[in-house]
């Protein structure tokens, strides 16, 4: 998940409160004025009396040519580095990234957050914002937390549909309402993840919850705020879910409640790009997955034939951790 701290130099208590009130992930603050931001709300502060120690947790380094890299990726792997230089736009940073340099690019404007975020299509995770401008803060970080990213979908052709018996089913409440085209990824496997619509549809049986997606059993993957995955069962208030409408747009919701339920379940079995993949639902007319053109299907309609959409992942994950590892899910 991309991170934007915002530098405050000199203290500016209106700057600091539309970082917060945007968004941001952290305020910089060049001196012991943390508990300046605290009184404002809660925030990681990167100060000499924050949360993170300036100069010690977190240190900047000024590079200048290609000579300084060998040291600057070794300094990566004992402090977060705020890399900075007198012009960023000649920063050797796709050889940094390519040698997986975790580094905080240090930022002016919009512009350069996307160059920063798009270098070698990958980017890196992690800017400092230094505008000292409140409309271009709030700019950044609206676009930002809108969620910018996108997740590749897949189209995926329903081989068969099987009623199953009673299970543990997750619904998962978020803080945030949902549109229809908007759901969750879910599935049996981290590999393939369904794109399970919220609930956010008028029926005859129950008042739309756009807010809801009955996601799914205890055992199954979902993809989270930060682009890892985990189980539904780990998932709690507090958490974030990555919400992904059927374009790939995807943005991060806070988890308000799960509720864990038994009831009638149901295997979806699909496949694509050669493979066969699944995922188990509750067996109800209020569940569906996500057509292409973001239609809404219920499951107790699915038939073979049908086209739905998922997240197709190559790699393996390990403790939620995408890995270049051969795994079989089945």
């Amino acid at each position: 998940m991309r991170k934007i701290w915002v530098q405050i130099d000199p203290w500016n208590k209106n700057l600091a409160t539309t970082a917060i009130e945007s968004g941001a992930d952290g305020i910089l603050l060049p001196n012991e004025s943390a508990d300046k931001v605290r009184e404002l709300g809660k925030i990681t502060t990167i100060a000499k009396d924050g949360d993170l120690i300036l100069n010690e947790d977190v240190v900047f380094f000024t590079i200048k040519s290609h000579e300084d890299e060998p040291e600057l990726v070794k300094l990566c792997r004992e402090k977060r580095v705020v890399l900075q230089c007198d012009d960023w736009q000649i920063i050797p940073l796709e050889n940094l990234i390519a040698q997986d340099a975790d580094i905080i690019a240090q930022v002016r404007d919009a512009q350069e957050v996307e160059t920063a975020f798009g270098v070698l299509e990958r980017g890196v995770a992690h800017v400092l914002l230094t505008s000292s401008d409140m409309v271009e803060v709030k700019k950044v970080l609206t676009a930002l937390k809108a969620g910018n990213q996108k997740t590749a979908l897949t189209t995926a052709t329903i081989v068969s549909v099987e009623p199953l018996s009673m299970g543990d089913r997750v619904c998962v409440d978020t803080c945030t309402t949902m549109i229809p085209g908007q759901g969750l990824l879910v599935g049996n496997s981290s590999g393939v993840l369904f794109l399970v619509h919220a609930e956010s549809l008028e029926n005859p049986y129950v008042a739309a919850r756009p807010f809801r997606v009955n996601a799914g059993p205890v055992h199954a993957y979902t993809r989270v705020g930060d682009g890892k995955t985990r189980y539904l069962s780990e998932l709690s208030a507090g958490d974030s879910v990555l919400i992904v409408d059927y374009e790939g747009n995807t943005e991060s919701a806070i988890i308000g409640r799960l509720k864990i339920e038994k009831r009638p379940l149901m295997l979806v079995k699909a496949q694509m790009d050669g493979q066969i993949a699944s995922t188990i639902v509750q067996n109800a007319e209020t569940i569906r997955l996500t057509r292409p053109g973001g239609e809404a299907v219920s499951v107790v309609k699915l038939a073979p034939g049908d086209e739905v959409l998922c997240a197709v992942e190559k790699t393996g994950r390990h403790f939620g951790h995408a890995i270049e590892e051969t795994i079989t899910e089945k």
